[in-house]
């Protein structure tokens, strides 16, 4: 199988390859591993969310020739990685032309053997394709369609009239130019015909549920549906031989009385699409109360098991008008500690932020004060977390993540296609050259990548992984002696951590927080992985020395509590409040 590299201006970015469709598990160092044969690498990136560091499934892979990236896609695509087949395709970064449907295809009625290998093949005979999929579920079944992508829209166009209800494997696909899903949207608003009927009384019968809608337009099927037992479900189907015969129904029929009942009449949808409806709808009933009451709603926390919401109305009605209250409550209904409370101005809400918060005001039986805050939606929460990491990160320096050294660096004056450099906390430092003398050429290694002779540029002492560090020797310089070390004790395990604590003093003052930070990463996300950036922020941005920092790590027990206090502030509940 060899794929021919695209050579229009569209594709300038010719050493990147994407790698999609891939296992949640698989990082950085598992992809190096497996294209570490094609030819020299230069960088690999996983993309995450922002937040929950969670593959999104996909990965570029830079190489530092194309020819190089050429090798591996030809050799690679379509290939398991983690037991879950990967699809390889060249970086596009204009999203302009990734969302294009010129050259695209959909291929449906597959057979449920046929395999994306296999749909490539009988393909590729027709041009060169620049992606190909047979759509799947989650363990992995055939879905019975799917895609490819052509380089030049004729080679698609031929691949339509030589394969359109051809047999392929055991049964006849229809292939059909692709059309986006917002597209099909769009062309469904004018062409619908099926009228979906509900609220109908349970005696009605079929054929005088079209003697209802006959004046209308020729109908071509009605369905009451029923259950097992023969007894009406009260909605059903007329479908119509027209579009506007099928509106003019449900404008005129949608809301009439029938039997005692009102009628509803609307355009036959699919689960998904009614789901989506719905969804809209809400979301637009939320924005406009979130809209009416900005300002005015209150987030209250440390309720007590035995405060009611008569009591909260009793404590706030002094601030103004009182809308509503409520306590969350859990299944059982048992109180969950936290609440809302809603004032008819901002002002008064305002208001009761300031005197409720001032001092420690305590309701009576209680053992703690009330917080009181503005209520914030979760997608603003979301949003402010997000732009907190943001500023986080950028501080942090380039360098590979912990357990993956092949990935997110990138050489001063390079920017590989596909994967901008990603900072985020617990990154180790790496030694950037200057510009200009000592860049990298074609089939070198780079720094941040493995190779013979090479260091990754960490300071002196600094172990990644427990894993003694390579010494550089140049030929005319003596081979220093090494100084003796004391014996680790079981207290201080030097070789299980990779770093000790004379080692972390050696450094410069400004890098032993940052040393000691990636080495806190990797232990707390064996305990906490979505919260692993998080509490190793916290902890350094503590002010412990680095003795006590060191200390968590030789201590485990001692580790572990810090992250349960970190769990315990980022994700309160009313146990960790009492």
């Amino acid at each position: 199988m060899t794929t021919k590299t695209p050579q229009d201006d569209s594709f300038p970015q010719l050493a990147s390859l994407y790698v999609g469709d891939l296992a949640p598990e698989v990082n950085e160092a598992l992809l190096f591993e497996f294209f570490k044969d094609s030819g020299a690498i230069s960088s690999i990136r996983v993309c995450r969310d922002s937040l929950t560091r969670r593959s999104l499934g996909y990965a570029y892979v830079n190489f530092h020739n194309r020819a190089d990236a050429e090798r591996a896609l030809n050799t690679l695509n379509n290939t398991p990685i983690s037991g879950k087949v990967c699809r390889i395709m060249w970086s596009q970064r204009d999203p302009s032309a990734r969302k294009s449907s010129v050259g695209n295809i959909f291929i449906k009625n597959l057979d449920p053997e046929i395999t994306t290998q296999e749909l490539y093949d009988t393909f590729s005979a027709f041009g060169n394709i620049l992606s190909c999929k047979v759509a799947t579920t989650k363990d992995g079944r055939s879905k019975g369609f799917g895609f490819v992508h052509f380089e030049k829209q004729e080679d698609a166009d031929k691949a339509i009239e030589t394969v359109d209800q051809k047999i392929l494997g055991k049964m006849q696909v229809n292939v059909l130019k692709f059309v986006s899903k917002k597209e099909r949207e769009k062309a469904k608003e004018n062409v619908w015909c099926n009228v979906y009927v509900n609220n109908l009384p349970s005696e009605l019968t079929e054929q005088e549920l079209e003697d209802l809608f006959k004046p209308f337009g020729n109908i071509t099927s009605c369905k009451i549906m029923t259950s097992s037992d023969g007894v009406s479900r009260e909605f059903g189907f007329v479908n119509f031989e027209d579009h506007d015969s099928a509106v003019n129904a449900v404008e005129s029929l949608n809301g009439t009385d029938v039997g005692g009942k009102a009628l509803f009449c609307g355009r036959a949808m699919k689960k998904s699409e009614r789901e989506q409806v719905l969804k809209n709808k809400f979301e637009s009933i939320k924005r406009e109360r979130l809209n009416k009451f900005q300002g005015s709603n209150l987030f209250i926390k440390n309720i007590e098991d035995h405060i009611t919401e008569d009591d909260l109305t009793k404590e706030f009605e002094g601030f103004g008008e009182i809308k509503s209250v409520k306590i969350m409550t859990d299944a059982n209904g048992q109180s969950k500690g936290f609440g809302f409370l809603c004032f008819s101005t901002p002002d008064e809400a305002q208001n009761a932020i300031i005197e409720m918060n001032k001092g420690d005001r305590i309701l009576p039986g209680c053992t703690k004060p009330l917080f009181v805050t503005l209520h914030e939606p979760k997608e603003v929460r979301l949003q402010k977390l997000a732009q907190a990491q943001m500023l986080r990160n950028k501080g942090m320096p380039r360098g590979p993540m912990p357990g993956a050294p092949y990935g997110n660096y990138y050489p001063p004056g390079v920017a590989p296609g596909g994967a901008p450099p990603m900072y985020y906390y617990g990154q180790p430092p790496v030694m950037q050259r200057p510009m200009g003398a000592g860049m990298p050429t074609p089939g070198m290694p780079t720094p941040g990548m493995p190779g013979p002779g090479f260091s990754q540029g960490y300071p002196e002492g600094f172990v990644m992984g427990g894993m003694p560090p390579h010494q550089q020797i140049a030929p005319s310089q003596p081979e220093p002696q090494p100084e003796p070390q004391p014996e680790p004790t079981p207290q201080q395990p030097a070789s299980a951590l990779g770093i000790t604590l004379a080692s972390l003093k050696e450094l410069p003052e400004n890098k032993q927080r940052l040393a000691i930070g990636e080495k806190l990463y990797i232990q707390i996300q064996k305990h906490e992985p979505n919260l692993t950036g998080k509490i190793t922020g916290m902890l350094l941005q503590s002010n412990w020395s680095i003795e006590e920092l060191f200390d968590l790590l030789v201590h485990e027990e001692k580790l572990v509590e810090r992250i349960n206090e970190a769990v315990s502030v980022l994700n309160p509940t009313p146990e960790a409040d009492e």
